[in-house]
């Protein structure tokens, strides 16, 4: 029997009730698949321990977690926290510490949601996302602090290796797809150093892979794009920053903050991957058993992708899909579920499911 290991962080706000859903559901499958089991482990990581510690990760935490197969993470952030301290002090030590810098974003309509688009049944999209670099590579400093001539500086860096290893990813998904398409976006015309070499860098990427189609859009304008003429993008490859806010953007489109899923990838296996929804706490909802997680569902089907368990990564989308088209929806969606209903009738689903090939 294949086992993996799988570290979990629930970490702040409704994480740690949507990552106990995840593994309800995860445990299902391993049960129902037989092939597999999972063994996991708890890490009590998260802004209350850092109130009482001091720090987020305990030393040598980075050092355990790399005994893992992969991280199953829920959100970092809380109010008796600054964000950037949650930010810096959790989430991104795991991402850059492990060379994740491929961060996937899949973004479509699932049955029986509703996109705020007339159109969103044209949505089917992949954003990837440099997660390394960019303005989120802590390059900055401030200086004459509390005086008028007080200095913020916050440098976006980027680097020809982080760059062309971003765009070959993408390069590499999109001819995966049946669209083979994939679109660039940068800010080119007025970010003249970095952006600049990132669209030379694409093209020269671009040279290797003829079958795929490539266009380039300003991140201001693909908003507009995504709006107004869904279908005409597929995979999409951006910076850090920008990546993050078309992300949001496009689970927005797609119906809900609550179903899009994030896989934070090191392709090349040196390190173990994190996936977590891209909802963030969610503070408004925190406790009260309504949190949405078909995101973190979905996000537990790429893990099971990763982790080669592609069966159980495909029952487990069509659970998810059935599910969501009997409008079984949490209060996100519209509907009167609760976090408990919806993993249940997941759960009901896989275990009346055919056995897997």
């Amino acid at each position: 029997m294949r086992t993996h290991k799988i570290a979990a962080i629930g970490a702040d706000g409704i994480g740690p009730e949507v990552i106990a859903a995840g593994l309800e559901v995860l445990t299902a499958l391993a049960n129902k698949d037989g092939g597999f089991r999972l063994e996991v482990e708890h890490f009590p990581w998260s802004s209350a321990y850092y109130l009482e510690h001091g720090h987020y990760i305990p030393e040598g935490g980075l050092e355990r977690l790399k005994q893992f197969d992969a991280i199953f993470f829920g959100a970092v952030g809380s109010q008796q926290v600054p964000d950037h301290v949650s930010l810096w002090g959790l989430r991104l030590p795991i991402a850059q510490g492990f060379d994740q810098y491929a961060n996937v974003r899949p973004a479509r309509v699932l049955p029986g949601v509703k996109s705020p688009l007339t159109n969103g049944e044209d949505i089917d999209w992949v954003i990837i996302r440099e997660n390394s670099e960019g303005e989120y590579s802590g390059n900055g400093g401030r200086a004459h602090r509390g005086l008028p001539i007080e200095v913020g500086t916050e440098v976006a860096v980027f680097t020809r290796a982080g760059v062309e290893r971003i765009h070959r990813f993408a390069f590499e998904l999109a001819r995966k797809r049946p669209a083979k398409h994939l679109t660039l976006v940068t800010k080119s015309n007025a970010q003249r150093f970095g952006m600049v070499m990132w669209d030379e860098i694409f093209y020269e990427v671009a040279r290797d892979y003829p079958d795929v189609r490539t266009d380039r859009e300003l991140v201001d304008a693909v908003t507009t794009r995504m709006v107004l003429k869904p279908k005409s993008l597929d995979v999409l490859v951006a910076t850090n920053l920008h990546a993050d806010i078309l992300s949001d953007l496009a689970a927005a489109l797609s119906g809900s903050l609550g179903i899009a899923p994030t896989a934070n990838l090191n392709p090349e296996r040196q390190f173990p991957s994190m996936f977590e929804p891209i909802h963030g706490s969610a503070f408004d909802i925190t406790g009260k058993g309504v949190a949405n997680p078909i995101a973190t569902f979905w996000t537990a089907s790429m893990m099971l992708e990763h982790l080669g368990e592609t069966a159980a990564a495909q029952t487990l989308m069509r659970a998810v899909e059935a599910v969501t088209a009997s409008k079984v929806h949490t209060p996100d969606l519209g509907g009167k579920a609760n976090t408990a209903d919806v993993t249940r009738a997941v759960c009901d689903y896989i275990g009346n499911a055919a056995p897997q090939a």
